[in-house]
């Protein structure tokens, strides 16, 4: 009676092996090539971007945005807007947005050399755009210092700016101050309870 099992086992057996072989190509050619927008960090390599000289940011900035091309990166494909397939070290890339900032002239350099020099004349103040602040200082001589002192910290962390709400012009792959802040967008580890 074992002997009839075996038989129909044996005889089954290539054909079970064939669907399985069948299912997993099916999976395999179904599965869709993700988009180049959707690619996470590190699954792309991204050329730098052209630098303006007067203002160290990309000179295709708009709108806090400016474009770069990318490519995937080794082993790893996408797709197109249009339908066509992207891989590494293909003709032609994909853009990615990057952020950049609005400058208007004052630079970083000069506004931290003013303050630790003529800080105590307010010529750090005037120059960022705060004439009545710089009288101030002007007449008390920097706050008898204090203010100088103060001021001199605050504009070399990056915490006073120039007054039209605009950022210092630093050297693009300088020492930028880059503020953190929680969003609806941040990301949050949930919490395991114990």
């Amino acid at each position: 009676m074992a002997f009839p099992l075996r038989k129909r086992l044996r005889c089954f057996l290539p054909f079970l092996c064939f669907l399985c072989v069948c299912s997993h190509l099916e999976l395999v050619f179904s599965e869709d090539v993700e988009r180049c927008e959707h690619l996470r960090l590190g699954q792309y390599l991204c050329k730098d971007p052209k630098i303006d000289d007067a203002t160290q940011e990309p000179e295709n900035c708009r709108n806090m945005q400016a474009q770069v091309e990318c490519f995937p990166a080794p082993n790893i494909s996408c797709r197109l807007q249009d339908g066509r397939e992207v891989g590494f070290g293909g003709d032609f890339g994909f853009n990615r947005s990057i952020p950049c900032r609005n400058v208007s002239g004052y630079s970083y350099k000069v506004a931290v050399a003013l303050s630790l020099f003529l800080g105590w004349l307010g010529a750090d103040r005037f120059y960022l755009g705060y004439p009545a602040l710089g009288l101030l200082k002007f007449c008390t001589v920097g706050f008898c210092g204090i203010g100088t002192l103060i001021d001199f910290i605050l504009i070399a962390m990056q915490i006073v700016g120039p007054a039209d709400g605009s950022s210092y012009i630093v050297d693009y792959y300088g020492a930028r101050l880059t503020r953190l802040s929680i969003t609806n967008e941040t990301f949050r580890k949930p919490h395991q309870s114990l």
